[in-house]
């Protein structure tokens, strides 16, 4: 094979060190799906619906308790 010659030569550091750039490539991995809603906010939520119907079913037995002895 003929040796093409370049336009540019190569230069080594007598001294110092040396460094060497890889070129980056493009890896694909599968995707990762997040969550819309964290564990942490679901488990409020649970907690607050919770928290309502107990509420719900003290009123609804107030007003048949008031019902009553009317």
């Amino acid at each position: 094979m003929a040796e093409v010659k370049s336009m540019f030569r190569e230069v080594l550091p007598k001294q110092g060190q040396l460094s060497v750039e890889d070129i980056t490539t493009m890896v694909l991995c599968k995707p990762k799906l997040l969550p819309l809603k964290s564990l942490t906010l679901e488990k409020l939520e649970k907690m607050q619906q919770a928290a309502q119907d107990t509420i719900r079913q003290q009123e609804m037995a107030e007003k048949e308790h008031h019902q009553v002895t009317h």
